[in-house]
């Protein structure tokens, strides 16, 4: 009768645990044939980095992301994007993203120009991806490989 009760008690202590989660789960075979699947691959790329340049006034500045954006930042259609701030006369932000017209924004929620970057001296020029830029004493004009651009001074504040 002892026995009898050892065993019912052991018995009972590994359904327990086999409940609990103590024993894993039994395998079962795999279907003749039938190859286990591989989990697909995920490239993943690095974070590209953005590029800041600065008038020698300091009055205007820029940030290039490129296509696919950065790990902190990434353009609503998906980059590449050039965007300008003009500080003065007013606070402005001229933008350029992959496709469509230049587009102004006049309630700037971050402003943030100008920090020390790379410094685009009057006469120089600036191209990365489709974008490409020129410094002068007047201003800075931008433009996008298919012509819609933007122009930055103290003068003017115009897109296209």
């Amino acid at each position: 009768m002892k026995l009898l009760v050892v065993g019912v008690s052991l018995f009972l202590s590994f359904s327990t645990l086999a409940e609990a989660g103590g024993v894993p789960p039994p395998r079962m075979p795999s279907p003749e044939g039938q190859q286990p699947q591989s989990q697909p691959e995920i490239a993943v790329q690095p974070a590209a980095e953005q590029e800041i340049f600065a008038m020698p006034s300091g009055n205007i500045g820029c940030i290039y992301t490129p296509a696919g954006g950065t790990s902190v930042y990434q353009p609503a259609d998906g980059g590449p994007e050039l965007a300008c701030d003009i500080v003065a006369p007013r606070y402005v932000r001229a933008t350029l993203g992959r496709v469509g017209a230049a587009t102004l924004n006049h309630a700037v929620g971050d402003p943030s120009c100008c920090s020390v970057g790379t410094v685009l001296d009057y006469g120089q020029s600036w191209s990365r991806g489709p974008f490409s830029c020129v410094s002068e004493r007047t201003g800075l004009s931008c433009r996008r490989d298919d012509g819609h651009s933007f122009l930055l001074s103290r003068a003017q504040v115009s897109a296209n």
